[in-house]
């Protein structure tokens, strides 16, 4: 399954972003440029990123062909097939910041995503964030193997874990002075559906957690795309007979009736 964008967090401070347009559109928009730090400017500026906010649709067009002739890449409001990129919504914690975004197609489906998150997501996310950036040498020096480390925050972060972030009220320093060796752990499923969607909790957080994931040549690249980026996909026909350090996944398809 191939993503419609990839989502990127560029740092705008002191950059130049043309805006062009005028009205609540191109005001919402400066007022967002404004709190990244950005330096607003004209057409004529030379810069990266333009956002055409003209409400005319000719005049609008031809701002858009001006920029796009010049390498400039463009956000087009309310023409999502104009887009070279998008604006998502927002919710910021500190140095947490989480994007929804539709792709230009539904604003009002991601404001509505963005205040859902806002109820979940508690106001110490960012001190949380603060304190394990903060525990960087010390997670290297207690876990110097680096996806032991990366197990070992990821446990401590799960659901109900230490450092759930949810909760955000863990105490960095305190679970790192007691923190273990993360314990080695595989997982096999028999998956029934080729649909995502249908993945239970339990093997959505496996797949999200792996670092090997070891699967059937029926199971859908759908499904594999659930584990992370960085995780080792292995074709085979066959589970691991050892399956080794880490957390481990093996996919296998039911039989059709």
């Amino acid at each position: 399954m191939s993503l419609a964008s990839l989502p990127l967090f560029v740092r705008l401070g002191g950059r130049p972003v043309i805006l062009l347009g005028e009205g609540e559109p191109a005001e919402a928009k400066r007022r967002l440029l404004d709190r990244a730090g950005a330096l607003v400017v004209g057409e004529e500026a030379q810069a990266a990123l333009a956002i055409v906010a003209i409400e005319e649709e000719d005049e609008a067009q031809a701002a858009i062909a001006r920029l796009k002739a010049r390498g400039v890449l463009v956000n087009a409001v309310d023409r999502p097939a104009a887009c070279d990129f998008t604006l998502p919504a927002i919710v910021e914690r500190g140095p947490v910041i989480v994007a929804v975004g539709t792709g230009g197609v539904s604003a009002g489906l991601a404001a509505a995503l963005r205040q859902r998150l806002e109820a979940l997501l508690p106001a110490g996310l960012g001190a949380l964030a603060e304190g394990l950036y903060a525990a960087r040498a010390g997670l290297r020096a207690r876990f110097p193997d680096g996806a032991e480390r990366r197990r070992a925050i990821g446990a401590a972060l799960s659901p109900g874990g230490p450092l759930d972030p949810l909760k955000a009220e863990g105490d960095v320093a305190a679970w790192l002075a007691g923190a273990d060796r993360p314990a080695a752990r595989f997982e096999a499923f028999v998956l029934t559906s080729t649909d995502p969607d249908d993945l239970t909790l339990r093997q959505a957080r496996a797949l999200a957690a792996a670092d090997r994931v070891y699967h059937r040549a029926d199971v859908p690249g759908a499904i594999l795309d659930r584990a992370r980026a960085d995780a080792v996909r292995i074709a085979s026909d066959t589970a691991p007979a050892d399956p080794g350090e880490g957390q481990v996944v093996d996919l296998a398809m039911a039989i059709p009736a």
